[in-house]
Formats: C-alpha cells, structure tokens, sequence
C-alpha cells in the first residue's frame, strides 16, 4: 500500500535524511506558496489604495482569482518545463505532485479569507481586515523563509541575514505596490 500524503514529509517536517528527491519536492511546494503569498499581497496592496468603499467580497473574489490563476500558470510552467528538460510528458505520480504543489500553496489564502469574511459580516472595517491579512502574508513569507533558510547549513548570523533580506523583499512590494497607487 502506497503511503499516505500524511505520512510522507513536507516542507514543515522534512527529516535530516531526506532524499535528494523529497527536499526537491519540499522545495517545489515551498516555492509555489512565496508565488502565491506574493500575488495576494500584490492583490491586497493594490485594492487597500482605492478608496473607502471597498466590498469584502469583491476584494477576496479578486484575491482568489489572482492566486488560482497564478498557481495554474505555474502549473502550466512545471508542465512545460519538465517536457524540455526530460523530453517527454511528465508522469501521473509527476503531475500528481505538481498539482499537489499548486493546490496546497492555496493555503496562503485561509487569514485574508477568514479577515475578509469577517468584513463582510461586519465585524472589522474591509480595510483592517486587509491590513491583518496583508501583514499576516509578510509573516508567513517570514515562515517560509525561516524553513528554507534553516536547511542550508549556514551559520546562524547568515541565517539570519537571508531571513531579513526575504522579509524585506516583502516589504518593499508592499511599498511598491502603494507607490503605484
């Protein structure tokens, strides 16, 4: 019986031993969720600058259709890839994973989308729930990066040097994001 996608490591577990294959795979969904974090903070930024009369709603609509559409093109990118580099289609448990991949990076959205509900029952303003959702996206970039970086070997101080320049990689789309509007 094959093992389950719970038994199988992850980004957050991957054993000291894992095979050069698991940390490629870990690396795979790592890197799908920065691409997706990035679009909803793109996404977010962008509408937090027009205006008052934002609808919960039509914000989380767009926020999601940015996220899926990007996942999807970067679907459509590893398919593509994987037929230059290996010269043929990918297999079922290949394409399995990458759309596995794209899938779980869907994760990123789960705080901006409980904060944008919760500002459609009128609990919290549309804009505070896209400031909370906003800087929930940097820390989670601050996770994913603090999980990549903890995997290199570096020493410490150089950890930490990577960590903050990532961090303020976020940052700095969010200050781009309102220069532009």
């Amino acid at each position: 019986m094959p093992p389950r996608d719970d038994d199988r490591p992850d980004d957050t577990r991957l054993p000291s031993d894992a095979t050069e294959e698991e940390r490629r795979q870990a690396g795979d969904r790592l890197r799908e969720r920065i691409y997706a974090t990035f679009t909803a903070l793109a996404v977010l930024v962008a509408l937090n600058g027009h205006g008052e009369h934002l609808d919960a709603f039509n914000v989380l609509w767009t926020m999601v259709i940015s996220v899926v559409g990007v996942l999807l093109a970067g679907l459509a990118s590893d398919f593509v890839s994987h037929m230059i580099v290996h010269n043929t289609l990918p297999t079922v448990l290949e394409f399995r994973h990458m759309a596995a991949v794209a899938s779980r990076a869907l994760a990123v959205l789960v705080v901006p989308a409980i904060m944008l509900l919760l500002a459609a029952a009128g609990v919290v303003e549309v804009h505070t729930a896209m400031t909370v959702a906003i800087v929930a996206l940097i820390a989670s970039l601050a996770v994913v990066a603090r999980i990549g970086v903890s995997r290199t070997g570096l020493a410490g101080w150089k950890q930490l040097i990577v960590l903050a320049a990532i961090v303020a990689l976020g940052v700095l789309v969010v200050f781009l994001e309102q220069l532009a509007h």
